[in-house]
């Protein structure tokens, strides 16, 4: 489903009663630039380090923007033992549209990522033109503290009028006049104000225009209201500076009432900020729902039931609060540098920083490349997206179906399109993970058996690599120039292997506070149905349960080809715990 700036709060409700009700949900970017090839001489001629990589990755999410981004909310059907997808692909602007918020955004594209965007046929005027806005945590707290400078008189710096400066000081001398004449006279008793103006009231003919102050004149008005009348206050007006008494209680409910006004601007310009918040479980009752009862074509406001969507909304809330919803990605280290970076705030110097503010915020991210490339050996096998999803499109179950809302990807190939890719995502992580785990595809870390070279191929193992993988001589776009490979078993590890159970001593120690060991009910947050997902599935021929042991081998670790490590581990700990119906365990 396409969400623009005009669709997106109209739709704001049902995307997170989607999100609220996932199993997980898969992401995917667009980007206006990605991390350049770094040239290395000297005794640096291997692969860099995962900090160094982190490093340049960093460097590009400073630089560069998020066009696009694809959600694909996966919702488990228990009873009747299918997958369902809802595809969305959001647009997002650059641009602040709040003017008002009085924030700058610098941003930049690079000729290479424009290249490869405009070859993909991506328009690059649409984000532009009807991308949703946002708007991140640091810009929020920027808005926040320039409206309080604004309002705090005391730190606006007066002008230096010089003796030589004799209009200046002939105007300022007219406005003492004034305002003294109106404080003195019977009509300081009748009139609530006095209007300063360009020119004396008096001096004006009957037919005459009354001039604008020029934005000097007002600044030398409120100047001298400031300094010499502590007494009174100057309000701007269009053409006029209104003088009137000081009221401190009126002045406090006005400046509440700008508050209250900054706020709307900023929850406005939040846009999609508001739906990293809802994944993350933050609290999220900022929204107004007001913007929400507008028509999804025009934008224009529509009659609606406030009680309705106050249900809606509050019961999506719940669902997500305090409880981050799972997060499935594919090759998505790069990616969620991008998102950090633009939506939660700076990025750490280390990667180690990165890797536990991640894990903080969201415990649970999976990341289909790792899975598909466990234990691949030190040759990079052919990974792209499409052809692992073409890989295991025969794949009859599980039962996956896609939303009859949301069926633009039903006949069409987007590939590129940030919402088809996390739609490709959202199948290759359902079908994968409960193959490898029917197929007891494991590989024994501390076996000596050695490691798969490549991928098999009409039973042949045959060494491949993507022809833009993430290594030192490339940039991270996920392009191939292979053809689909045959239809072949995708066995990314050594078949016969079974799944190692609590109580191996190679998986380490269970932790002896760990509640999910003795009885699930204590956690917080729960799966519907803790004791199946302790046997290792929800549903019989369905991806793994949560809180198995398969996903103590493959989640929260993200694929990094082309760096020493070639991967990244985002948690310390050595078991997943349960987190919330359908979604939000923590590793």
């Amino acid at each position: 489903m396409e969400v623009d700036k005009v669709s997106f709060y109209p739709l704001l409700l049902d995307i997170l009663t989607d999100i609220s009700e996932a199993h997980f949900v898969t992401f995917d970017l667009e980007l206006s630039g990605v991390p350049t090839k770094q040239v290395r001489s000297g005794k640096d001629t291997g692969k860099p380090s995962l900090q160094e990589r982190y490093l340049e990755n960093k460097h590009a999410a400073e630089r560069y923007q998020i066009l696009q981004i694809g959600l694909t909310c996966v919702q488990q059907d228990i009873e009747n033992k299918k997958y369902i997808l809802k595809p969305y692909n959001f647009e997002l602007s650059p641009i602040i549209a709040e003017s008002r918020l009085d924030i700058e955004r610098i941003f930049s594209f690079q000729s290479g990522a424009a290249e490869f965007l405009l070859e993909t046929g991506f328009n690059l005027a649409v984000p532009f033109e009807r991308g949703v806005p946002y708007l991140s945590r640091d810009e929020t707290q920027e808005a926040r503290e320039k409206h309080l400078r604004r309002q705090d008189r005391s730190v606006i710096a007066d002008i230096q009028i010089k003796p030589t400066e004799t209009e200046s000081l002939a105007f300022l001398q007219r406005i003492h006049d004034e305002i003294n004449a109106w404080k003195n006279s019977r009509a300081f008793d009748a009139l609530d104000y006095v209007n300063i103006s360009a020119v004396c009231l008096e001096d004006l003919k009957e037919d005459d225009n009354i001039p604008e102050l020029s934005r000097f004149e007002k600044r030398l008005v409120h100047q001298l209201v400031r300094a010499e009348y502590p007494e009174l206050i100057s309000i701007g007006k269009r053409s006029c500076v209104q003088v009137i008494p000081l009221d401190q209680e009126r002045e406090k409910s006005v400046a509440e009432g700008r508050m209250r006004d900054n706020e709307k601007r900023i929850a406005r310009q939040k846009g999609f900020r508001w739906i990293i918040e809802a994944l993350r479980g933050s609290d999220i009752t900022g929204i107004d729902l007001r913007e929400c009862a507008r028509d999804m074509v025009t934008g224009e406001a529509i009659f609606a039931d406030m009680d309705t969507y106050k249900a809606q909304f509050h019961r999506a809330a719940n669902l997500m609060r305090g409880n981050p919803r799972i997060l499935v990605g594919h090759n998505c280290f790069l990616d969620l540098v991008y998102i950090f970076r633009t939506f939660l705030g700076d990025l750490p110097d280390t990667v180690e920083e990165f890797q536990e503010l991640l894990h903080h915020y969201w415990p649970t991210i999976i990341d289909t490349k790792y899975m598909s490339t466990h234990n691949c050996g030190d040759i990079s096998p052919v990974s792209a997206l499409d052809q692992i999803a073409h890989q295991l499109s025969a794949q009859e179950l599980p039962i996956i179906e896609v939303d009859p809302e949301h069926k633009k990807y039903n006949t069409a190939e987007s590939l590129h399109e940030a919402g088809y890719d996390s739609f490709l995502t959202a199948q290759i992580a359902v079908r994968l993970s409960s193959k490898l785990e029917q197929d007891g595809s494991y590989v024994d870390i501390n076996a000596s058996t050695p490691s798969t070279n490549g991928t098999l191929v009409n039973g042949e193992l045959t060494p491949t690599m993507s022809s833009l993988q993430l290594t030192d001589d490339t940039i991270d776009f996920e392009v191939s120039d292979l053809q689909p490979l045959d239809e072949a078993p995708f066995v990314p590890s050594i078949e016969g292997e079974k799944w190692k159970r609590r109580g191996d001593p190679s998986l380490g120690p269970q932790d002896p506070n760990d509640p999910f060991a003795t009885d699930p009910r204590d956690r917080k947050h729960r799966h519907r149905d803790p004791e199946a997902n302790r046997k290792g599935r929800v549903f019989e021929g369905g991806m793994p349960g949560w809180g198995s042991d398969f996903w103590r081998i493959y989640g929260n670790r993200l694929r990094v080809f082309g760096c020493e490590e070639a991967i990244c581990v985002l948690d310390g700990s050595d078991a997943i715990v349960d987190d919330g119906e359908d979604g939000g365990v923590g590793l």
